[in-house]
């Protein structure tokens, strides 16, 4: 397998409950970066947010199929009454950005709990760009901030959705998997570095033969972001920032962002951490002594993957718990349909901006983590990750044949 555009990365799988791949690297001798440091994952987060809400449904506190205004009344205005919690975790909230931008210490938990959000997303009104091309549209960050909302007001604790991770999940569990940093995590974080969008062009003209550094080539890269853009044309663009001051990726890096709370594209963990809920969620919910949701709840998660456009363009498969099923591509699928899943069949999930990818494989009792800091934000599909995927699945399958 070719090396590609990397600074620093990690990769760890686990099969049928046990670690059997655990890689980490830095292509710059960087001494700070190994097998634990935290990196932000981005909208890896999305899966972690829905076994968030998996547990309200596992304690009875909530359903999918309850609205939102039952754990919410302040919700109602905007139109907004009738959405439903699956709604919200399908990308189908009518809420895909807000009208204004939040302020950055709005996203610490003590302003969570004062209500400095919630007040922001109670006032905002439901909107569809197109209801001819469907109603999920992708809530990068925004669907985050909702269920972070509808979490800490169903849970008896009121705690966040960092708190419950840090309770629930990554401490029993023994995974580094952390919403909301604190002084000593954030000594342990590398930086995110963005791939320069000319640079990535550039690299997409060399011939594979001779050591290409991007996966696709100028036609093929293309293609892909020409399908994205096109669709972002025809739904109209927003020009709002959603947190003020935010001047692309690199705000993320702040520490002010860090110590925050968006669960959608904000959670900083190891490969070795994502990979080990990964193992949890790929067994049904437990791993070894470790239960963290009941058989019933964890069907209820991936219950129903409803397929629909998302955005005009990319092809999914949303559950009623908010996690994607990538499905096998049958020979006159799409090629777009095909780049998305065709290497990653079997799994559930979700992957962040820029390459992380966390995701299980039931069939197979397999769970997948990989985590760059080298973010190739025009690689929309991560097919960069998906290349391990499809290389994990043929190990798996060739050991099951023998």
């Amino acid at each position: 397998m070719r090396t590609l555009a990397e600074e620093n990365a990690q990769l760890c799988v686990y099969h049928r409950g046990e670690k059997v791949v655990d890689l980490w690297a830095s292509t710059t001798n960087d001494p700070n970066f190994g097998p634990d440091s935290l990196v932000n994952v981005f909208s890896s987060g999305k899966s972690l947010e829905a076994i968030a809400m998996a547990s309200l449904v596992d304690r009875g506190l909530l359903s999918y199929g309850t609205t939102v205004t039952e754990v919410w009344p302040e919700y109602q205005p905007g139109g907004k009454d009738q959405t439903l919690i699956a709604d919200v975790m399908r990308h189908e909230a009518g809420l895909a950005t807000f009208d204004t931008a939040i302020d950055v210490d709005d996203l610490l938990p003590a302003n969570l709990k004062a209500n400095r959000l919630g007040r922001i997303i109670e006032n905002q009104q439901q909107r569809f760009r197109s209801l001819e091309t469907g109603r999920r549209e992708y809530h990068a960050m925004t669907r985050g901030w909702i269920a972070n909302e509808i979490f800490r007001r169903a849970d008896p604790a009121g705690r966040t959705i960092g708190e419950y991770l840090r309770d629930d999940i990554s401490g029993p569990l023994d995974a580094d998997v952390i919403l909301g940093l604190d002084d000593q995590q954030l000594q342990r974080v590398s930086n995110i570095l963005p791939l320069s969008i000319w640079r990535h062009i550039l690299a997409s003209f060399r011939p594979k033969i001779f050591g290409r550094k991007v996966l696709h080539n100028f036609l093929q890269l293309m293609a892909r972001v020409l399908k994205i853009l096109l669709a972002a044309r025809r739904r109209g663009a927003d020009r709002t920032a959603p947190i003020r001051g935010m001047r692309g990726i690199n705000f993320f890096n702040d520490n002010r962002m860090r110590r925050g709370e968006t669960p959608s594209a904000n959670i900083h963990a190891s490969a070795r951490g994502l990979a080990r809920i990964a193992a949890m969620m790929a067994a049904g919910g437990r791993l070894g002594s470790v239960e963290c949701l009941s058989k019933s709840a964890w069907n209820a998660l991936h219950k129903d993957p409803e397929p629909a456009t998302m955005g005009g363009a990319l092809p999914t498969r949303f559950t009623q718990g908010g996690v994607d099923q990538f499905l096998p591509c049958t020979g006159d699928t799409h090629w777009f349909t095909r780049a998305f899943n065709d290497g990653r069949e079997g799994f559930y999930g979700w992957m962040g901006l820029g390459g992380s990818v966390f995701q299980w494989h039931p069939e197979s009792d397999t769970g997948f983590a990989f985590v760059p800091t080298s973010l190739h934000v025009l690689d929309l599909l991560n097919e960069r990750g998906k290349l391990l995927q499809a290389a994990v699945l043929a190990c798996v399958t060739e050991q099951s044949a023998q």
